[in-house]
């Protein structure tokens, strides 16, 4: 009788220590838009209890000045990250309840729109970098429409010790191949209010008299309805080394796009329409499902910092905001996030083509617009498969590295840890649709009268309740009122400080120079 040779991914697994396991740290990011009782957005301007937008470390905001974004530090359990997340949205929630009688929207897909101009943009005070936030976000208007910009959405920010550069992007090239499990899994916006698509061609099939839904879709946010650009789908970026895919950004950051030039920089009354001309006008505007990320200095442009020092950590960003958890997401959810970019950290990866780009791209827009269609096929080099059938090959191999970062933990003796508690359940929710959060919203609708809006602010109205009932102690506020304070003391440091035009900073900052060179060229340097 042979012996069974252990798979790759076992053996990588038996050699990694427990302690790098333990090791893995994650952060959040949450944006929530601020809606009015009705359902609509909210045009106030950006709480004054809630400090600074630009210099808060914890609350500031999004696209929109009505889009608020809650920021965790770095983590190294999924009970304190989401504590933290807790405790930000019970700042902000007390905020909300002393000023007005504004909620935090629960869902991806944005509440009642006004006309697209009508949609406030992030403003962040006088300083140049304050500015730069807001002419950037003006470009995002001109560019995109600033409906899509309300789109809400949560950020996994995750990194494990002794990763370097080239191992991060081989876990990107596997997360990009296998992502159509997470938006099956966790999408959470197969409707959308009417308003939202008002003006412009969509798909989507009339439910009730104000919203439009796909009856299999799992995550609008992430399909052609979503954060899609018919101009970055030009760029096909590769993720096989960290000078490829820094070559690409350089290239989208500096090459003149006539689209963008048309709009120009400035309006003919002197006003600032965009920050450049170019196909990207900075780094973030570059749409993903997962970035590769550092920790910048001030005033560092992004791209120059990975050149410089390498990925620090990945950003994952498909994530649907969950309207039946008060925060949004669930440690659970974080759990088999961990697994699930463990197993692409430690599987085979390689390199990417322009055919499986095409193909990744058409397996997120299946997934996301019928992702519970019965049978969906999607495509895995050149030849269909079930989404059931690869779904199911991916969670055997997330189930070996549950179980093993279970122990890594002291869990999992004689019964299942909460890693491998958190793969099983996702097991049987790829087999039984019903489950899932995308089918859980269509199945409430017609308790709403098939209406979006009122599903949704009824989810917001609970959530303000269930957090306002939680404990939130004199010392707490005392905390959150002090960091507000400091944000509004910082944010007049940064003006008191500044002696440049702005249009000599914009210059520089935009300007090639600032954004490195590749490994190659620094060597022959």
């Amino acid at each position: 009788m042979t012996r069974k040779t252990p798979s790759p991914l076992h053996a990588r697994l038996q050699s990694l220590p427990p302690e790098r396991l333990r090791g893995m740290r994650r952060g959040l990011e949450k944006e929530s838009l601020r809606a009015q009782p009705s359902g609509a957005l909210a045009l106030t301007p950006h709480p004054a209890a809630l400090g600074s937008a630009l210099t808060h470390p914890h609350i500031t905001t999004d696209f929109s000045e009505s889009q608020v974004e809650l920021v965790t530090g770095v983590h190294t359990s999924v009970e304190a990250c989401l504590a933290e997340l807790t405790e930000v949205h019970q700042a902000t929630c007390l905020a909300l309840a002393e000023a007005g009688d504004e909620m935090l929207w629960v869902s991806s897909m944005p509440c009642g729109l006004p006309t697209d101009e009508t949609i406030p943009i992030g403003r962040y005070g006088s300083s140049n970098v304050g500015r730069a936030k807001s002419v950037y976000r003006m470009g995002l208007g001109h560019r995109y429409g600033r409906r899509m910009q309300t789109i809400s959405g949560i950020h996994y920010n995750w990194s494990m010790p002794g990763v370097d550069s080239e191992a991060y992007f081989g876990l990107i090239r596997n997360f990009r191949r296998h992502a159509f499990l997470l938006l099956y899994l966790l999408g959470a916006s197969p409707a959308v209010c009417t308003s939202f698509v008002a003006g412009r061609p969509h798909g989507l099939q009339p439910l009730g008299e104000r919203t439009m839904h796909m009856p299999y879709g799992t995550s609008l946010r992430m399909g052609r309805l979503g954060y899609q650009s018919d101009a970055q789908a030009s760029l096909a970026v590769s993720y096989n080394s960290l000078d490829g895919y820094a070559a690409s950004l350089h290239d989208a950051l500096t090459r003149p796009y006539p689209p963008y030039q048309a709009i120009g920089v400035r309006n003919p009354g002197g006003d600032y329409n965009q920050l450049a001309t170019t196909l990207l006008q900075i780094e973030n505007e570059f749409y993903g499902t997962i970035r590769p990320k550092r920790v910048i200095f001030p005033g560092e442009r992004p791209l120059h910092a990975l050149r410089e020092r390498g990925v620090e950590y990945v950003e994952v960003r498909l994530l649907d905001l969950d309207p039946f958890v008060p925060i949004g997401i669930t440690a659970p959810t974080l759990r088999l996030l961990d697994v699930f970019l463990l197993h692409c950290l430690l599987s085979d990866s390689p390199p990417d083509s322009p055919q499986e780009i095409e193909e990744l791209a058409h397996n997120q827009h299946r997934t996301a617009e019928r992702g519970r269609e019965p049978g969906l096929c999607l495509l895995r080099r050149g030849q269909e498969v079930r989404l059931t059938e690869w779904g199911a090959e991916l969670l055997d191999g997330l189930a070996q590295v549950a179980r093993a970062v279970d122990v890594a933990h002291g869990e999992g003796a004689g019964a299942a840890g909460s890693h491998a508690e958190a793969v099983a359940a996702a097991q049987v929710a790829l087999h039984e649709p019903a489950r899932v959060p995308s089918a859980r919203v269509l199945a409430q609708l017609p308790a709403h009268g098939d209406s979006f809006i009122q599903f949704a602010l009824a989810r917001s109205e609970a959530t303000r309740a269930d957090i306002a009932a939680l404990p939130f102690s004199a010392g707490q506020r005392a905390r959150y009122a002090a960091l507000a304070e400091r944000s509004r003391v910082d944010q007049q440091a940064i003006e008191a400080a500044d002696t440049m035009p702005f249009e000599i900073y914009r210059e520089l900052y935009t300007s090639p120079h600032r954004l490195g060179v590749s490994a190659k060229k620094r060597q022959n340097l």
